[in-house]
């Protein structure tokens, strides 16, 4: 009988080992710890799940247009992001690989393909495929454990800095005391009078994931300043989910 209770004990320790539980403690207190623990507690937070079903809300404003959606944002981690913006009607969908940018528009009559230059001047800084998606996660466009950070404490927010960047970006990360995820990001390029803000006010906990309920982007080039706000609406991870593409034949190209 002592065998039995020892052989549950040791797979109830072992259960709850693997098992994450993960919480958002909104009155937690930020206090003093090393840069390298902070973003090993970030990363233990990294989104986990393989596919991503979301509705969310948008406003894009640059200055020019002002427009508010419905936006479906469906991502296959590692592979795809696809997106379809509609108000009544489909107004656009787009898909993003590794490789390749492309987007058309049903209403518009047009569409565009080329590679991540494109998102460069819509979002005032250059993206590869995985810091776009870790930009809808809640993670760090940059991986943290390839510098040394600095770390600083403001506005009960632990706040990172890279010690080594290339000289012309500056870089910026908030990472939240009661769940270590982010509360922003920030990349400037000074040189190129570039800069893009990404805020992160609330999250929802779904299906053991800490997902952002809310995404505000601000991208700065030059003097033209471009306004994106996300808010969730729904999410599943783990489903079926459809990412069907194809650019009609009598579309018109674009240049974006």
């Amino acid at each position: 009988m002592k065998i039995f209770k020892y052989l549950v004990l040791i797979i109830l320790v072992f259960t709850s080992c693997k098992t994450k539980k993960y919480v958002i403690d909104s009155n937690s207190i930020a206090k003093e710890m090393s840069a390298k623990r902070v973003v090993k507690k970030h990363l233990n937070v990294s989104f986990g799940k393989e596919t991503v079903d979301a509705k969310l809300s948008a406003n894009f404003n640059n200055g020019k247009i002002k427009q508010s959606l419905s936006v479906y944002l469906r991502i296959t981690k590692g592979k795809e992001i696809w997106l379809k913006g509609s108000k009544f009607i489909t107004i656009f969908k787009a898909r993003i690989t590794p490789k390749a940018v492309e987007y058309y528009s049903p209403y518009a009559k047009n569409y565009f393909k080329g590679d991540f230059k494109m998102l460069e001047n819509v979002l005032g800084t250059s993206l590869n495929y995985t810091q776009l998606e870790n930009l809808f996660l809640g993670q760090a466009v940059i991986d943290l454990k390839e510098n040394k950070q600095e770390v600083n404490i403001v506005n009960n927010t632990y706040v990172l800095k890279p010690q080594t960047t290339n000289g012309v970006l500056k870089m910026f990360f908030g990472i939240n005391p009661g769940h270590f995820k982010l509360d922003f990001q920030k990349v400037i390029n000074s040189f190129k009078n570039q800069a893009l803000e990404v805020e992160y006010p609330s999250y929802s906990i779904v299906d053991k994931e800490i997902f952002p309920k809310k995404i505000d982007i601000r991208a700065k080039q030059g003097k033209k300043i471009t306004k994106i706000n996300f808010t969730l609406k729904s999410v599943e991870f783990n489903k079926p989910i459809n990412t069907s593409f194809s650019i009609p034949e009598n579309y018109k190209h674009i240049n974006l």
